[in-house]
């Protein structure tokens, strides 16, 4: 069974991600290891890797992602931008490593009009930059994009190029959000859709590299490359899709969480997870 939980808050301290998690009946976590909008965040402290850790254990360690900063931007057309991005993924690496969460979500970026292929040589050269850096055990996972603007990763081909390019293969894998994948025109809606979907993915990357999911309905149609995230079973993937991601014998031990709006007392987390909890038990009522 998939272990399902949120991206929630560390507000307050790390450690409290997970009293958060407790709250929604959480099997899963992902969070910000720092501000996402800074560049320069304060060092992890002694104390704060030291709460971390025991709330972890208290939480019976469930799986943890962290999520990268959304000011990063590996493939950017700007060098002093490239340079400052490495930087700041070295760092959430590191502390990726110090609090020691096995994942660090990414997207691949925007190669700001150059081309597809200069953004995918860019991003992925980078990131072997930062990889070499940090010497680092932690498994970067490529997420991907609805493809808005000139983003990448809303491609199977595109996230598989990077994998290809990469002397660090060994240490990537995949982040699959249902909502950007959707708006990317992988439709999941029905049974015989979703697999053709997976497939799909499988020829070009392999399943075997999906490691951890985001689970979104989507505001917008299919293939309209814009991201915007919807509580599950509201929006345009609908229920079905979710009851066949989430009962797919492959991914039957993958880590999903939920980027959705959290609502007060996060009552918004507990009916999203409830939902997906029935649909996992394959309750049509739903």
């Amino acid at each position: 069974m998939p272990f399902l939980g949120a991206h929630e808050s560390v507000a307050g301290g790390l450690h409290l991600a997970f009293d958060r998690l407790r709250q929604v009946n959480g099997q899963a976590l992902q969070i910000f290891t720092r501000n996402q909008r800074q560049w320069h965040p304060q060092p992890l402290t002694a104390s704060e890797i030291a709460l971390f850790q025991t709330a972890w254990q208290e939480c019976g360690r469930v799986p943890v992602a962290s999520h990268a900063s959304y000011l990063i931007n590996l493939a950017s057309d700007k060098p002093e931008l490239i340079q400052k991005s490495i930087t700041a993924f070295a760092e959430e690496i590191r502390r990726c490593e110090q609090l020691g969460i096995p994942f660090v979500v990414i997207h691949p970026g925007s190669h700001g009009g150059d081309g597809v292929k200069i953004g995918i040589a860019r991003f992925s050269a980078a990131l072997d930059l930062a990889l070499t850096e940090t010497g680092t055990k932690v498994t970067v996972l490529l997420e991907t994009t609805a493809g808005q603007g000139t983003g990448l990763g809303s491609r199977f081909e595109e996230l598989a190029a990077i994998l290809e390019l990469s002397r660090h293969s060994q240490n990537l894998g995949v982040c699959v959000d249902t909502c950007h994948i959707f708006a990317a025109g992988y439709d999941i809606r029905t049974h015989s859709a979703y697999e053709q979907t997976m497939a799909e993915c499988d020829r070009l990357i392999g399943l075997k590299q999906i490691r951890f999911f985001h689970l979104n309905d989507s505001k917008q149609k299919l293939g309209s490359r814009v991201d915007r995230h919807q509580h599950i079973g509201q929006g345009e993937i609908g229920l079905e899709g979710f009851r066949n991601v989430l009962n797919d014998p492959r991914f039957s031990n993958h880590p999903m969480t939920l980027e959705t709006d959290k609502g007060e007392d996060l009552q918004e987390d507990k009916e999203n997870l409830a939902i997906l909890h029935r649909l996992l038990q394959h309750d049509t009522s739903s």
